[in-house]
């Protein structure tokens, strides 16, 4: 591997933690499937066919880890209780802060396909054709589950402010 290599994949880190804490939701996972997205990055370099930005092609690798880890735990969960979806969060009105931890929450709420997408057009900036290649879904695909999350994020967030000021009503 070159050391322009190895540079480019070291610069994608900084877009990789941002989207692992999207998918996550929690800071340990993200920073582990972040790692395996590196140590996998670094055994497959060879694999990569310099069709596009190294980028793109991080993300697919972390992308794909996130589901395996997703299906596994489903098996695990099936087994035991089940999911449980969090309760729709209250109206932060103390700081900033606490409006992401309820945007992180909604986000949480939404399909994985849907936040993959959202996360990777709305934070990262990936265009559609590099969102497609990503996913390895169509460009068509991408708008709709794009959409369709959009749609639901506007929903919930609606809903909460009509949750919240019937809260203060009473």
């Amino acid at each position: 591997m070159l050391a322009q290599d190895e540079a480019d994949i070291v610069a994608c880190i900084p877009s990789l933690r941002r989207y692992a804490r999207g998918l996550t939701a929690d800071r340990d996972r993200a920073d582990d499937l972040v790692q395996d997205t590196l140590e996998r990055a670094w055994r497959r370099f060879s694999m990569w066919q310099k069709r596009g930005e190294i980028r793109a092609w991080m993300f697919g690798i972390m992308h794909n880890a996130f589901v395996d880890r997703l299906r596994s735990q489903r098996s695990r969960l099936e087994d035991s209780a089940g999911d449980k979806v969090p309760e729709l969060p209250e109206r932060a009105t103390q700081a900033d802060r606490l409006e992401v931890r309820d945007l992180e929450r909604l986000l949480q709420r939404l399909p994985h396909e849907q936040r993959a997408v959202l996360l990777l057009v709305g934070v990262e900036e990936l265009s559609y054709q590099e969102v497609a290649q990503v996913l390895g879904i169509p460009v068509g695909t991408v708008m709709s589950r794009l959409s369709r999350a959009r749609e639901r994020l506007r929903a919930e967030m609606e809903g909460r402010d009509v949750a919240s000021k019937i809260q203060r009503i009473k």
